[in-house]
């Protein structure tokens, strides 16, 4: 009954927040906030700062570890981060994919997607250093929090799919503990504005909901389970086209 509850003041404190935030943003609106999406209508981009407010919140009211708390909260922040600046340095940049910017970066060139690259993956590894004891469960760890977060962007093509990877990917999750409802609450919050082309989470939500998912899959997760979604994600990343390609597919849009 107490995980019951924990779960469900998470993801109520969660949803609470960040749907409070997102109005807030959207009473002051400002022009370098508003972007156009695929199907040629402005959107804003509050949905990923009011998520990442949510998720913050929601972990806030758990009864976690200190070190499991400031994990996710490195996580969380350090992926928001690092895709408001992609979101506003990177905006019109065509290039995608991590062989893009690497190629770049070859070149003398930072993008702003090398700096989400390098910053979120130092960031996951961080936060499984926080999580585990082992080094390669460490290693493990920093894979899972990171892919995870990049899974949910390559997802980010079409309104409600990156919020609908980010409940699939937590529902499993609640099983095994409360850190999930967090994130999965912030987005259900969100799910409706999104869906009906008000809003996107932009890499902002998508990389902070998405390293908090992975924060939740790697405090539930054994050695094995950690190799099995480490695999799964690096898989991902490596098929990155197709995942995008098969998220617009399943989306309908």
């Amino acid at each position: 009954m107490r995980a019951v509850i924990s779960r469900t003041a998470a993801g109520v404190v969660a949803a609470g927040i960040a749907g409070a935030a997102y109005r807030m943003l959207r009473a002051r609106p400002q022009p370098q906030w508003q972007r156009t999406n695929h199907a040629g209508r402005t959107v804003d981009l509050y949905a990923g700062p009011a998520a990442v407010a949510g998720a913050v919140a929601g972990t806030a009211v758990l009864p976690l570890p200190p070190r499991t708390r400031a994990a996710v909260a490195l996580a969380v922040l350090a992926a928001g981060g690092c895709g408001a600046y992609d979101d506003f340095a990177g905006a019109g940049d065509p290039r995608r994919g991590f062989r893009a910017h690497l190629t770049a970066l070859r070149h003398g060139e930072v993008t702003s997607g090398a700096v989400k690259l390098f910053g979120i993956g130092a960031a996951g590894l961080a936060a499984g250093a926080l999580l585990e004891d082992r080094p390669v469960d460490r290693v493990l760890a920093g894979v899972v929090i990171a892919g995870a977060a990049h899974l949910v962007n390559l997802t980010d093509v079409r309104p409600g799919a990156a919020t609908a990877t980010v409940l699939a990917l937590g529902a499993p999750g609640l099983a095994r503990g409360a850190l999930a409802a967090a994130p999965m609450g912030a987005v259900a919050a969100l799910a409706a504005d999104e869906r009906a082309e008000r809003t996107m989470i932009g890499d902002t939500g998508a990389h902070a909901l998405g390293a908090a998912v992975g924060v939740a899959i790697v405090a539930g997760s054994g050695r094995a389970g950690l190799v099995a979604h480490a695999a799964g994600l690096v898989a991902a990343a490596v098929y990155g086209e197709r995942v995008s390609g098969l998220a617009r597919v399943l989306s309908g849009r």
